[in-house]
C-alpha cells in the first residue's frame, strides 16, 4: 500500500508513473485514459452517474428554483449572487469531464503516443536536465491537486468552524432551494448533498488539469533538452571525434566531423516534428473546452466581485487557480518554444558542410512556428491572455456594479 502510494509523490518524476497516477485518479470518474489497461468495473459508472446527478440537481435544478422563487419571496439579492457564482465557477469541471468523456477515444491516442515518445532514446547529456525538469512538473502536478483540494476543503469546513452567516456560504447555498420542490429543510442532508457536489467537482477538476500538466510539461521538458542538445551539438562532435578518431587529414575531420552533426539533426528534427504533432493533438481535444472554461470564469469571477469578495473569498481562489494554471501551461510551452529556436542559432552552425546547414534553415522554420494552447483557436493561453482576462472580468463588474446601483 504505501510503495503505491509513493509512486504518487516526487521520488517518481518518469512520464509513465505520472501518466499511470492521473489515470489511477481519472477511472474513480469512469475515465479510462490509458488503452491497454483494464476495463473500468460498473460500480465506477454508477458512482460517476451518482454524483454527476447530485452536482446538477445542487448547482443548476435547486439554484434555479431558489434564484426565481426563494430570491423572489425573501428579497435577498445577495444569496441568488452567491448562488449563481458557486454555480457557474463548479461548472469548469464538468465542462472537462464532458470532454473527457466525448474524445476519450483521442485522449487514450494521445496518452499512448506520448508514452511511445518518451521510449524514444534521449542522448546522453541531456539525461539529467530531463530528470530535474520533470520534477518541476511533478512539482506543479501536486501544487495545483493541493491548492484546489484544499480550498474545497476549507469551503466544507464553514459548518464546522460557524463562521458568520455574511461570510459562510452554506447560509445562503442553493440547497435551501429544496424547500420550494420537495418541502426538505433538513440541514444534515444539505450537508451531505454539499460536500459530495463540492469534492466532486474539486476532484475532476485537479485530476484532468493533472493530465495537461503532465502532457504539457513533457512537451516542454523535451524542447528544453532538445535545446541543450543542439547548443552542445558541434563540441559533441569533437568530443566523438577525439575519442573514435585520430589521424585524419582536415577534410576527413570535417567530413567525419558533419557526418556526426548529420546523425545528430536528423534525430534532432524526428524528435521535435513528433512533439508537434503531440501538441497539435492535445491543442484540438481540448481547445474547445478551455474556450468554454474561460467564458465561465470571465463571467463567474465577474459575479464574484459584484457579490463582494467579504463572502465570496473562498470560492475566488478555485476559479483563479484554473485560469492561471492554464494560462502558466501555455506561457511555458511558448517559452521552451522560444529557448529552442534561440539554441538553433546558438548551434555553431556556421562550421556545418552546406546539406547540414539546409537542415539546421528547416528546423529554424519549423522552431519559428510556436507551439501554443488556446482557448478555442481564438486566444492563445499565456500570462498575456491571463491579463486580459483580468481586465475583462474587471470591466464586466464595474459594468454590471453601475448598471445595479
Amino acid at each position: 500500500m504505501m510503495e503505491t502510494l509513493d509512486k504518487f509523490g516526487l521520488a517518481h518524476c518518469d512520464l509513465p508513473t505520472m501518466m499511470w497516477n492521473v489515470a489511477v485518479m481519472l477511472r474513480v470518474v469512469a475515465v479510462k485514459i490509458e488503452s491497454s489497461a483494464k476495463s473500468i468495473p460498473i460500480f465506477f459508472y454508477i458512482l460517476a452517474t451518482v454524483f454527476i446527478v447530485l452536482y446538477f440537481f445542487n448547482y443548476y435544478a435547486s439554484m434555479l428554483v431558489f434564484m426565481f422563487v426563494g430570491c423572489r419571496e425573501t428579497g435577498d439579492i445577495l444569496a441568488g449572487i452567491m448562488v449563481l457564482s458557486v454555480s457557474m465557477n463548479s461548472l469548469i469541471g464538468i465542462n472537462k469531464l464532458m470532454c473527457m468523456y466525448i474524445h476519450q477515444d483521442k485522449v487514450q491516442s494521445l496518452v499512448t503516443d506520448y508514452i511511445a515518445y518518451d521510449r524514444m532514446p534521449l542522448w546522453p547529456g541531456t539525461t539529467a536536465l530531463m530528470a530535474d525538469l520533470m520534477r518541476s512538473v511533478r512539482k506543479r502536478m501536486i501544487l495545483f491537486w493541493t491548492v484546489t483540494m484544499g480550498n474545497v476543503f476549507i469551503f466544507n469546513l464553514q459548518p464546522l468552524v460557524k463562521l458568520s452567516s455574511l461570510n459562510n456560504l452554506y447560509d445562503k447555498h442553493v440547497v435551501y432551494g429544496l424547500k420550494f420542490i420537495l418541502g426538505i429543510t433538513n440541514y444534515p442532508i444539505t450537508i451531505v448533498i454539499i460536500v459530495i457536489s463540492t469534492f466532486f467537482i474539486g476532484y475532476i477538476t485537479s485530476s484532468i488539469g493533472g493530465l495537461l500538466i503532465v502532457t504539457t510539461g513533457y512537451s516542454e521538458v523535451r524542447l528544453l533538452a532538445l535545446s541543450q542538445e543542439m547548443r552542445n551539438l558541434w563540441s559533441d562532435a569533437h568530443k566523438h571525434y577525439s575519442e573514435n578518431f585520430e589521424g585524419d587529414s582536415e577534410d576527413k575531420k570535417a567530413a567525419k566531423l558533419n557526418n556526426y552533426v548529420k546523425y545528430r539533426l536528423q534525430v534532432i528534427v524526428k524528435s521535435h516534428a513528433t512533439n508537434i504533432d503531440l501538441i497539435k493533438k492535445l491543442e484540438v481535444i481540448f481547445r474547445n473546452a478551455i474556450a468554454v472554461e474561460f467564458i465561465l470564469l470571465t463571467a463567474g469571477l465577474s459575479i464574484d466581485l459584484l457579490a463582494g469578495l467579504e463572502v465570496t473569498y473562498l470560492i475566488v481562489p478555485f476559479s483563479m487557480m484554473q485560469v492561471g494554471m492554464d494560462c502558466y501551461l501555455g506561457q511555458k510551452l511558448m517559452d521552451a518554444c522560444k529557448c529552442f529556436e534561440d539554441a538553433i542559432y546558438d548551434s555553431k552552425w556556421e562550421n556545418f558542410d552546406v546539406k547540414n546547414r539546409k537542415t539546421v534553415m528547416l528546423m529554424v522554420r519549423m522552431s519559428q512556428r510556436t507551439l501554443s494552447l488556446s482557448a478555442g483557436g481564438v486566444a492563445t493561453l499565456s500570462f498575456e491572455c491571463l491579463m486580459v482576462i483580468y481586465k475583462t472580468v474587471y470591466s464586466a463588474y464595474t459594468a454590471l456594479r453601475s448598471t445595479m446601483e
